[in-house]
């Protein structure tokens, strides 16, 4: 039985992470990583069997892909808060010749970091490309890949789409950011996504919905994702979130998609977000 109380108190600690890397940097994508902490932190500290010995082939132990690689802040988060390299890296967010670049890369080696990405549509490829590998030796662990709406405007992700339904990659569970929003506007504005679970079922995928704010859900439905192995479908999870979630002058507009807070935005946003696991230090000091 998962904890859920421990796992929002993680939550909580993961989302002032956000707001100081972003704050300190002066730059990177807040909005997105806060509405996507719940299930980052619910497939690190409870759904995922993983290793922060960090070994690149994954061999016996499940994988995640960060496609929409602007939410780095959380990633790095999740990543030290779960063991992969030290809390305090978290303060070179963005600084010259720091492992933590505005978008994953793998150049520096950083643990946890499997592919660079931040070009968007590219993610849900290279999951699927593990989970054939994984059924191609045997491994019975499991594939993660979450992906950006906006990035379904991407006419790669359909192609991998028809390949995973195809090749019955049902190893492969992807989530789908639906927030609704893209840096421009409303995805309804830049370019209708139509009717995205229909639209999933005739490319062949297992379709569940879920309140990506909700930990609770977040928990039980990828719980119920994972039953989906051996059934010879990829499961797609439609993912609610509202971009900026737990600090309040972030919700509700897609205007903090890239923006870091200044000083007095950044004082406000951590009075409401409970400092759980203890701050990282700030840089020189």
């Amino acid at each position: 039985m998962a904890d859920i109380q421990k796992l929002k108190s993680i939550a909580n600690q993961v989302r002032r992470d956000i707001v100081r890397q972003t704050f300190y940097a002066t730059c990177g994508h807040p909005g997105g990583s806060l509405g996507c902490t719940d299930l980052l932190t619910a497939l690190y500290f409870e759904i995922m069997e993983h290793n922060p010995d960090f070994n690149m082939k994954a061999e016996n132990e499940d994988v995640f892909f960060l496609s929409n690689g602007h939410i780095s802040p959380l990633f790095y988060s999740i990543l030290a808060r779960s063991g992969y390299f030290p809390v305090e890296e978290l303060a070179t967010f963005r600084k010259l010749n720091s492992r933590l670049q505005g978008h994953p890369a793998t150049h520096e080696g950083l643990p946890g970091v499997r592919i660079a990405s931040g070009s968007l549509g590219q993610g849900l490829s290279v999951a699927i490309g593990m989970a054939y590998a994984k059924r191609l030796n045997n491994d019975p662990k499991m594939v993660y890949a979450l992906t950006g709406d906006g990035e379904l405007q991407e006419g790669q992700i359909w192609e991998a789409a028809m390949f995973a339904a195809h090749y019955k990659m049902d190893n492969l569970i992807v989530i789908v950011d639906w927030n609704g929003v893209q840096i421009d506007g409303s995805n309804e504005d830049v370019m209708s996504l139509g009717d995205l679970p229909a639209k999933w079922s005739a490319f062949g995928w297992r379709v569940m919905e879920m309140n990506g704010n909700d930990m609770t859900d977040v928990v039980i439905t990828l719980e119920e994702a994972k039953k989906g192995r051996g059934k010879g479908k990829p499961t797609v999870i439609l993912m609610k979130t509202e971009m900026g979630f737990g600090v309040d002058f972030m919700m509700g507009t897609h205007k903090w998609h890239g923006v870091a807070p200044n000083a007095e935005q950044t004082e406000k946003a951590l009075t409401q977000l409970e400092e759980t696991l203890g701050d990282f230090p700030a840089p020189n000091s």
